[in-house]
């Protein structure tokens, strides 16, 4: 299995990440690993955290990659080496953060690779005319999804913990106004379905936390779970979808409520991602589901204030880059157990039934 992995923002921890996730080459045993980057970058860095050199099989394009190998796509291999100046937001980090994830992205479509996992990047840097995005997930769901068939929805994964979101990278001061009854809907339709394929859950139960403290108290601290939340739930349930809800964050998280759940959907970023990140943030991943591509990223930015000093974890892209190969191997698996079905060979019940009346 070849999995891309994007350099994100060479002035944050990124490389360090990469290098040091990678830095065992039993991996080389499990999948085929394709960084795409600059190999000077990956050369600096190696030397400046004084870490064992990786055998680098450097090409020019995703076509050239070899199985087995570290395969490093050079982005740029006639352009100028840029400067690491560790820790700063510049332009030229943006511009290369973007070449490498359009690189991947392509190779991705054309099957070079199986799976993207994609470092931090700067979510302000890297803007200009091809990225107008307020991250990933919404660039990729432009590049990779298939119009209305294929939203994505982000979700952090950590074990059994798997926390989505309503609304991703949206202001507060928004939030109440882009969350609908059939937007809960939509997320809830994904979530479920990315459960059963993506994570092997079988019957998926999912707890939708409220939009306001106390969801509402039925009127007194707003009407939104009452009027929105509360419907959504009750009509996807109508169609099988184990929903339940809606819970407000607090006591459900303090109490552990989340342990009896399958999935969380919360309804802002930090409503989801602040428990989240309090109890995974080590070994969290964020997912980005209802694409038909698999992409995985760690949980954490690009780190500049530790950026250049060797003290990131690589326990994140490390869990990334498995949490990517278990999706893809269950997505397989999934497929196939639901294709060629059995064509149905015994009459229906109503025949049966008129086959056994005398004459």
């Amino acid at each position: 299995m070849r999995i891309g992995i994007t350099h994100g923002d060479f002035n944050g921890v990124g490389y360090e990440v990469i290098l040091k996730a990678l830095s065992d080459d039993r991996i080389l045993e499990l999948f085929t690993p394709v960084v795409y980057g600059i190999p000077a970058l990956a050369e600096w860095y190696t030397r400046a955290f004084d870490l064992a050199p990786l055998s680098w099989y450097v090409v020019s394009s995703s076509s050239e990659i070899k199985n087995g190998a570290y395969n490093f796509v050079n982005i740029d291999p006639e352009g100028k080496v840029p400067e690491v100046h560790a820790g700063e937001s510049v332009p030229e980090a943006g511009a290369a953060a973007l070449e490498a994830l359009e690189q991947a992205v392509v190779a991705l479509k054309e099957e070079k690779i199986d799976a993207l996992v994609t470092a931090p990047i700067n979510k302000n840097n890297i803007q200009g005319d091809n990225f107008h995005f307020p991250g990933h997930t919404e660039f990729l769901e432009d590049r990779l999804g298939e119009g209305d068939e294929s939203k994505a929805l982000m979700i952090l994964c950590a074990g059994g913990l798997r926390v989505a979101l309503a609304t991703a990278h949206v202001p507060l001061s928004e939030v109440s106004h882009a969350i609908t009854k059939d937007g809960i809907k939509e997320k809830l339709e994904i979530f479920n379905r990315s459960l059963m394929r993506d994570f092997g859950v079988t019957h998926p139960h999912i707890a939708v936390l409220s939009i306001n403290p106390h969801a509402g108290d039925h009127g007194v601290i707003g009407s939104e779970d009452d009027e929105i939340v509360a419907p959504a739930i009750a009509e996807v349930r109508q169609a099988g979808i184990q929903a339940f809800g809606p819970y407000p964050s607090d006591g459900f998280f303090g109490a552990g409520q989340y342990q009896k759940f399958d999935g969380v959907l919360a309804m802002y970023h930090d409503q989801g991602l602040i428990p989240f990140k309090t109890l995974s943030m080590d070994e969290g991943v964020n997912f980005t589901a209802g694409l038909p591509y698999v992409r995985t990223s760690p949980d954490h930015g690009t780190g500049y204030d530790i950026a250049g000093h060797g003290e990131a974890s690589a326990d994140s892209l490390r869990a990334a880059i498995y949490t990517a190969i278990d999706i893809v191997r269950n997505r397989d698996r999934y497929d196939e157990a639901r294709i060629n079905p059995l064509v149905r060979t015994l009459p229906e019940r109503g025949h049966r039934q008129r086959d056994r009346q005398p004459d």
